[in-house]
């Protein structure tokens, strides 16, 4: 009897433990697709300023744009450059009288968690509709995103930055030189690892 109870309490034991480690594993695998974040809808409200920058593209100086913001991918700033064509061209959400539009033609961004992680955007399409009349333009960039560092290395998606920008100083009558800017960045973003703010870099 004292030898079949032996037998049965080691039997239980042998078994605890191997209902544990299932335990374990289950809350392993789930815990590590939690940390992996769902493909979504990004939609984020940003401002900031835009100038002509330091360096050129195809020959021609580039706007630079200071933004920063915050949304589903946390606080955020985002700095893009992008050159647009030498010539207007017709555009059927563009026309007036007093409106021009220069399509953008070379450009890429980098969006930059708080923590340090950054997301990096190459440019493929967009363009500038400018209203004389109204005094601003509506700015319009597309990114294809590239991945990143940190929890961005695996990214991927389709992102669209739309801005209004309003001239705040101006180098003449007719030479505006900085910008006031307001938009947003919307699309989808995948394959970012959620959780991870605090091993991005910095705190």
């Amino acid at each position: 009897m004292r030898r079949q109870s032996k037998n049965l309490s080691s039997a239980i034991g042998k078994r605890v433990p191997m209902k544990q480690i299932a335990a374990v594993t289950l809350m392993l695998y789930f815990g590590a697709a939690g940390v992996y974040a769902q493909p979504g809808n990004v939609n984020i409200t940003l401002s900031g300023t835009a100038a002509r920058g330091t360096i050129s593209l195809q020959g021609t100086p580039v706007s630079e744009y200071q933004l920063a913001g915050q949304g589903a991918l946390g606080q955020f700033t985002l700095r893009v450059v992008s050159t647009s064509a030498a010539s207007p061209q017709t555009s059927t959400t563009c026309s007036g009288p007093t409106k021009v539009y220069l399509p953008t033609v070379a450009g890429a961004g980098v969006f930059r968690s708080q923590s340090g992680g950054l997301l990096k955007l190459n440019l493929t399409g967009g363009g500038d509709c400018i209203d004389f009349a109204a005094g601003e333009a509506l700015c319009t960039r597309i990114f294809q995103v590239i991945g990143g560092t940190s929890r961005f290395t695996n990214a991927s998606g389709t992102v669209t930055l739309t801005m209004t920008v309003v001239p705040v100083l101006a180098d003449g009558p007719n030479n505006p030189v900085f910008f006031a800017v307001t938009g947003k960045l919307t699309g989808m973003v995948s394959g970012a690892v959620a959780g991870q703010e605090s091993q991005d870099g910095q705190p």
